[in-house]
């Protein structure tokens, strides 16, 4: 991952449960609607090769990573498949070592000011803050007092409505999920209505 890339349009996609046989118009979908970073998470059915396919597919027009990476094995399967960035619901040592020493983009997630501090000093590219809809702009507005070098990505909950607000409060990227990839849409081939979402939000981050 060139994380200067990211840093340009710095709104990363989480892909959970695709089906194998989508991935195909999916990824052709987030292409065509802007966006340039997108994680498949390895606790989906056959995530390897899905990443592989997607990573084939894009022809590196989409930075592809792996998410919910919870041990080495996953780690290696992801690598392996192609992810060039990976992250993390919480913070696990031996995987953002090995990421560290291998220059690869790392974001382990963490929420409490301890937590968000030790995955920070262990080499994280940016730290996950995860839940954030829970705690909304105003907690990371409160952790940068503190910490304002440490990079923030607020994960989940983000929205039109809201994203500028969590740029505004020091996140130096932030990650959506499920809902723009709903599973109803997912399941049904809506790809349009996958598209005019994504591109709603990254306009809204723009303006």
């Amino acid at each position: 991952m060139d994380v200067r890339q990211f840093r340009k349009l710095p709104i990363m996609g989480i892909l959970r449960g695709v089906q194998a046989d989508t991935i195909e118009p999916l990824v052709e979908t987030v292409v065509s609607a802007g966006l340039r970073t997108m994680e498949i998470t390895m606790n989906t059915k056959g995530a390897a090769k899905i990443i592989h396919r997607a990573v084939r597919v894009a022809k590196e027009r989409l930075i592809i990573g792996a998410g919910t990476v919870l041990d080495m094995r996953s780690l290696k399967n992801a690598l392996d498949a192609g992810a060039t960035f990976i992250v993390m619901p919480v913070m696990i040592n031996e995987v953002v070592e090995y990421c560290v020493d291998n220059r690869i983009a790392v974001f382990p997630g963490a929420l409490t000011p301890q937590e968000i501090y030790r995955a920070w000093q262990a080499g994280a590219t940016m730290v996950k803050v995860f839940p954030s809809p829970f705690f909304g702009p105003a907690y990371l507005k409160e952790i940068k007092g503190p910490f304002q070098d440490i990079e923030l990505m607020a994960c989940g909950g983000i929205k039109p409505e809201n994203i500028k607000s969590y740029f505004a409060s020091g996140a130096s990227a932030v990650a959506f999920g499920g809902s723009i990839f709903r599973k109803e849409w997912l399941m049904a081939g809506e790809f349009s209505h996958i598209g005019k979402a994504i591109k709603d939000l990254i306009k809204a981050y723009r303006i």
